[in-house]
């Protein structure tokens, strides 16, 4: 994906906004990082080493990854718990309630790779509104990067993936939101730009994108693929 410098704003049709949540909306990166060096030394495992492809997938699926079998749901429970009793330093990313405020009864969705509790305890946290469609980590068979979250947030409001942007900040959910054959906004607030260089566009933040009648406006701080 080749940068441009001050392009024009882009506008994105999009019968619906389906918007991934940590990293996205919200930065809850002192949490993650408190609860996964806790819970990395309780389990003998490199805290660092477990972080550094955690970011936009499931825990569970991450937690797999570096515990036997046997103990993945009680070690995946447990990570749950440490990250759920912290809210300190949770806060809205910036230009997100502006956005979501704009959005004034159009059809949105929050696809995480969170489990609900946890949700609901980092949204409040933050301030953030819900909407009528949340899809989470308990309701998919597959995590992102499979593209079952965002096929199933895009069933329930009624429209075609196909017809829906995504707005996501990791590699993991920009392949879920492409698999699902919607296009797809990345966010620059938890991973470089040349990490998510499969999105059809790059922001630095929410900021740099507004609502319009037909879908979203992008401004030129955008980075077009």
């Amino acid at each position: 994906m080749a940068s441009v410098e001050n392009p024009p704003a882009v506008h994105l049709p999009a019968a619906a906004l389906l918007l991934d949540v940590d990293g996205t909306l919200i930065d809850s990166t002192p949490v993650v990082e408190r609860a996964a060096h806790r819970w990395a030394a309780e389990y003998g495992l490199d805290p660092q080493e477990f972080l550094a492809d955690a970011h936009g997938r499931r825990t569970a699926d991450r937690v797999a990854e570096f515990v036997p079998p046997g103990r993945v749901a009680e070690a995946t429970a447990r990570l749950d718990e440490l990250e759920a009793s912290d809210t300190e330093g949770v806060v809205a990313l910036p230009g997100v309630l502006d956005l979501l405020a704009a959005l004034d009864g159009r059809p949105w969705a929050l696809v995480t790779s969170m489990d609900r509790p946890l949700l609901d305890v980092r949204r409040a946290a933050a301030g953030l509104p819900l909407p009528e469609v949340v899809v989470t980590a308990e309701d998919v068979r597959q995590g992102k990067p499979d593209p079952e979250g965002y096929l199933l947030a895009a069933r329930h409001l009624g429209v075609a993936a196909g017809e829906c942007v995504v707005i996501e900040d990791a590699p993991a959910g920009i392949r879920a939101g492409r698999a699902a054959g919607a296009r797809v906004v990345a966010v620059t607030t938890s991973h470089p730009a040349a990490a998510l260089t499969e999105a059809d566009m790059i922001v630095s933040d929410l900021t740099a994108v507004s609502v319009t009648a037909g879908g979203l406006l992008v401004s030129g701080n955008g980075a077009r693929g």
